[in-house]
């Protein structure tokens, strides 16, 4: 007897997405496709989440991943500006409640719709179209192929930072304290030199772009050069940088929250880099995955 992708994400509680990706992988034994339907046997067995182990491991697969993604047809501009949009909601519903607005997904696909939702805060309202703002900025700026800069940087943060008007765009001018990090952000006079440092060390590194983004990503937020939209701004830079090498952006989850700040202390503790990467590399991984099935279907 076998089963659809719906029932068999249920009963192992992931996402509909993340049961397709295994058995495109494999990793299901005697699945097979009928048609676009995946057809699982019922007793099969949930495969071990591979995605958080072995790091390194992942980066060899991400290139000839990536190599062979730029051998196939290229998707129309309709079809990437469809999954741009797929994207940006759950991005955005993402990458805010990681910072504590308390919109749902479904919520937040309303309000970038234009609609408001009665008891919740004008703030998250803002927040959550601002964030489009800034993500579609991102994608022009891919398009020119834009070099990473300070002034970039504050232009992005400036439309991330919609509710803040005299904030938005500037570097804090007061101390601040990150509540439960192990890193304290530097004082507000080493802002700017500590900036231009990070920018000149990353463009100077030779490593592999996803362990250079690891490491950009935690001296960004341990700076954390604005009074407050660090986070938000630092992910979008990930996927600046990400989209100009060709990569597809990436949506770390609300619910990997946990993993994403305990990456944070391993660096500022331990000198750990591993757990970033891990981090980043498991969700190119993944997408890289979606886009090589979207590719090989057509």
């Amino acid at each position: 007897m076998f089963r659809g992708v719906s029932e068999i994400a249920k009963k192992w509680g992931i996402s509909e997405r993340r049961v397709r990706i295994l058995c495109s992988e494999g990793r299901i034994p005697n699945a097979y496709k009928e048609g676009k339907i995946w057809k699982i046997p019922s007793n099969a067995i949930k495969p071990t989440d591979e995605r958080f182990t072995k790091p390194k491991t992942l980066l060899p697969i991400i290139d000839e991943k990536l190599a062979k993604l730029n051998t196939l047809r290229p998707l129309t501009e309709g079809e990437v500006a469809r999954l741009l949009e797929d994207f940006m909601i759950e991005y955005t519903y993402n990458t805010n409640a990681i910072e504590g607005n308390t919109l749902t997904l479904r919520e937040t696909d309303m309000v970038l719709r234009g609609l408001t939702i009665d008891k919740k805060p004008l703030k998250d309202h803002i927040e959550a179209v601002s964030h489009k703002e800034a993500f579609y900025f991102v994608v022009d700026l891919v398009k020119e192929n834009r070099e990473l800069t300070e002034s970039l940087i504050k232009q992005i943060h400036y439309l991330v930072l919609g509710d803040k008007k005299e904030d938005r765009g500037v570097y804090r001018k007061v101390p601040v304290r990150i509540m439960g990090a192990s890193h304290e952000p530097v004082q507000p006079y080493l802002i700017e030199p500590k900036m231009e440092e990070l920018l000149i060390n990353y463009k100077a590194s030779s490593e592999h772009i996803i362990t250079k983004l690891a490491k950009f990503h935690i001296e960004f937020e341990g700076i954390h050069p604005f009074i407050d939209g660090n986070g938000r701004t630092g992910r979008l830079l990930v996927n600046l940088e990400l989209m100009k090498e060709g990569i597809p952006p990436i949506d770390i989850k609300f619910t990997d929250r946990i993993k994403y700040y305990e990456a944070f202390d391993e660096y500022h503790v331990k000198n750990n880099l591993s757990e970033m990467e891990s981090l980043f590399a498991s969700y190119v991984n993944e997408r890289l995955d979606e886009y090589l099935g979207i590719l090989e279907i057509k």
